[in-house]
């Protein structure tokens, strides 16, 4: 198959046939008179047709160059199409930033980061998704979005991460809970035993928990009732006799109004970070990093003196 022709030729080739004049022509596109010539040259040569008849008083086209400079058109037409076009697809994808948050940093931080944020980005579009940590991430390593936020105890060597918050989780129970009037602190073994009510595998929260427990050697028991929301594991153990472990940002306006009751554990860290996340083959250029220079910069000790 014969190689495609140039570009440059072809614009050459319809500016000549607007102007009359091989001079004007180059002129226009930029290039000098000579390499213009030598251009249009190579373009007979590679369509084995003569284009232009060159006089002293000027540059015509044939009656092969009539046709020719008519597919040339649209040729050159499509291509600014494309060009055009694909200008529009990147100034979209910098107009809008879509990010996913698993369901504490969704319902508890991202709402007041991101109205934070775009008071500094007011033509941003920003779309928050909402899913458990391992959705989250599974998103990322997609592509669908272009940072996540996620609360789960370690992430994949798929992704870069940086933390930009921290959070304890607290176990609460509803006022009629018999925990709820205790004087001393639960064991790790005492909750293990209790009956619990727990978000579902893959959330961030769940996997907190079972980090905690392993490390005192205690698993969760076969036996649990699990919920796939925040807001249904709160009801749950404010009206039940099941136990909850949840974020302490989570509960507190339950705590306060004593729907809920928190439990001391001794002996069980529940604390853990909350994570950015990102495809470590995409530096956060943008709006993306401003977003992430703005968390890190409020998650620093100086930001909260």
């Amino acid at each position: 198959m014969r190689s495609r022709p140039d570009l440059t030729a072809l614009d050459l080739l319809v500016r000549v046939a607007e102007t009359g004049s091989l001079g004007a022509a180059a002129r226009q596109v930029g290039i000098a008179q000579p390499n213009a010539s030598r251009a249009l040259s190579r373009l007979e040569r590679q369509l084995g047709l003569s284009l232009l008849v060159r006089t002293p008083a000027g540059s015509r086209l044939t009656t092969e160059g009539e046709v020719v400079v008519a597919w040339a058109r649209d040729a050159l037409t499509a291509v600014d199409r494309v060009s055009i076009g694909a200008r529009s697809l990147v100034a979209q994808q910098a107009a809008h930033l879509a990010v996913a948050a698993s369901l504490t940093v969704a319902e508890y931080l991202a709402p007041q980061w991101l109205a934070r944020f775009r008071r500094t980005h007011p033509d941003l579009h920003v779309s928050l998704e909402v899913g458990n940590s391992l959705e989250v991430i599974d998103r990322v390593v997609r592509g669908e979005v272009a940072l996540g936020f996620v609360e789960s105890p370690t992430v994949p060597r798929s992704v870069a991460s940086t933390t930009i918050a921290r959070d304890e989780l607290v176990v609460v129970v509803g006022p009629d809970h018999p925990w709820s009037r205790r004087r001393t602190p639960l064991s790790a073994a005492d909750l293990v035993g209790g009956d619990l009510v727990l978000r579902e595998e893959g959330s961030g929260t769940r996997e907190t928990l079972v980090r905690a427990l392993a490390r005192q050697g205690l698993e969760l028991g076969a036996s649990r009732l699990e919920l796939a929301s925040t807001a249904a594991v709160k009801a749950a153990a404010g009206v039940g006799e099941a136990a909850a472990v949840l974020s302490e940002l989570a509960v507190t306006a339950e705590v306060a109004t004593g729907q809920l009751v928190v439990v001391p554990v001794d002996g069980l860290d529940l604390s853990r970070r909350l994570r950015a996340v990102w495809l470590p083959d995409r530096r956060p250029t943008g709006p993306v990093a401003d977003l992430l220079a703005d968390l890190v910069r409020q998650s620093s000790p100086s930001s909260s003196a």
